[in-house]
């Protein structure tokens, strides 16, 4: 029986596991984290609208209902592809067939000291740390009894206008806006400054004028100060260098602008092209290798006539290439090429507020969010999480208000070094 190990367990390396025939494969899932997440909610997370373990589910336990697949904790530290092995932080792993599945991180377009000075939503962990810092400043911001240094505290900068940043800058307006009030009689809305800014002339860039346009006018609303056009230069000691010469204290800085393929040590780098995804030809096969070595979702480049930058890095591209792909490999043969179907897309920009742009045609508002919630909401692994994240979305819909707003600061000791690796 051969044996395929999978880096990665997000949207596609999870449907592989699934999809694969078990009784003609022995199926390794590899990733770092022990759970499958679900990205398009991180930002609730950083929020405080929900909780890690919401959008979370355990491999171990999603794997019990399928032989043949079993998880191993691991970071990848070296890819052999002569020899056929994986090496992880903790072991090395004999393949017969190896799929990358390990989706994307932050692309900081060449200043890379921006990755330890800003915060993310790229993954739980700089979700949840995102939330405790968004927290943080808001207690301090209420102890502070100089307005201008309260002022200072209480800035935020939302860098990228596609649907992550402003779903998070749309959480902070409702935060500002309803929130305050009630949770924080110390401050005043005009103590909080949040600002979101994007390199081109549109939110959304991806979706139709009219979805554009009402973003840009919900935003507004919510005290967002928006700023199209706008091109960070380089941030350091809390300044903010635009490219047009300006520069503004920002105490908190949340980057959402791009992201690029996870690097895969060990791979030959022939086989990687723009943004560090890896080239694939139509069945997902990496190119320049022996036909053992594939790449699905975020983390490939599948360049056609049609689209020579690749498919969108997001969910559906990445399903439906991962059953396309299984659909191959379980016929022993390659006959069908990969093809994606645009099924539209959605953004939320708050409460009864998102916007949707399916194949024919457009629509927001109150109607967009609740499709948008229900696909989220069937999209997410476990009957207790969908229970769980449908309880709080109800209650934060009718009252504004959520126990979630937590400020967890991790405990420094003991050191575990293996944690960095």
């Amino acid at each position: 029986m051969e044996r395929i190990v999978i880096i990665g367990g997000g949207f596609a390396g999870l449907r592989l596991c699934k999809k694969l025939d078990p009784s003609r494969y022995e199926i390794c899932l590899v990733d770092r984290n022990n759970f499958n997440c679900f990205p398009p909610l991180f930002y609730q997370i950083a929020s405080s609208g929900l909780t890690s373990a919401n959008i979370c589910f355990p491999f171990r336990r999603e794997f019990k209902r399928h032989r043949n697949v079993s998880y191993h904790m691991g970071h990848v530290k070296n890819i052999d592809v002569a020899a056929r092995e994986v090496t992880t932080s903790y072991e090395t792993i004999k393949y017969d067939k190896l799929i990358l599945a390990a989706g994307s991180t932050n692309n900081y377009f060449g200043m890379d000291s921006l990755a330890e000075e800003t915060f993310g939503i790229k993954t739980v962990a700089e979700a949840a740390h995102t939330r405790d810092e968004i927290l943080d400043r808001f207690e301090r911001g209420a102890l502070c009894q100089d307005k201008a240094r309260r002022r200072e505290l209480l800035t935020f900068l939302v860098v990228g206008g596609g649907p992550a940043g402003v779903e998070i800058a749309g959480a902070l307006g409702e935060m500002k806006k309803y929130i305050l009030k009630k949770e924080y009689p110390e401050l005043e809305p005009d103590d909080i400054t949040i600002t979101l800014v994007e390199g081109t002339g549109s939110l959304l860039g991806a979706m139709r004028p009219q979805s554009q346009e009402y973003a840009l006018k919900t935003l507004k609303k919510l005290m967002v100060n928006v700023r199209l056009n706008t091109v960070l230069k380089d941030y350091s000691d809390k300044y903010v260098n635009f490219a047009d010469g300006q520069k503004e204290y920002y105490e908190t800085l949340i980057w959402t602008a791009g992201v690029r393929g996870e690097p895969m040590p060990g791979l030959p780098q022939e086989c990687v092209g723009h943004g560090n995804r890896v080239l694939v030809d139509e069945y997902n096969r990496v190119k320049g290798l022996d036909g053992s070595v594939f790449a699905v979702g975020d983390i490939c480049l599948m360049q056609r006539p049609d689209h020579p930058k690749g498919d969108p890095q997001m969910a559906q591209p990445a399903l439906q290439m991962a059953n396309n792909l299984a659909k191959n490999l379980n016929r022993g043969e390659f006959r069908t090429p990969f093809r994606y179907r645009d099924k539209g897309s959605m953004a939320t920009i708050g409460k009864a507020k998102a916007v949707a742009d399916l194949p024919h045609f457009s629509f927001n508002g109150l109607f967009a969010w609740l499709v948008w919630m229900f696909i989220h909401l069937m999209s997410i692994l476990g009957m207790r999480n969908k229970l769980s994240v449908l309880t709080n979305w109800t209650w934060n819909y009718l009252f504004y208000s959520t126990s979630l707003r937590l400020l967890l600061r991790p405990t420094r000791y003991p050191l575990r070094k293996h944690w960095g690796e």
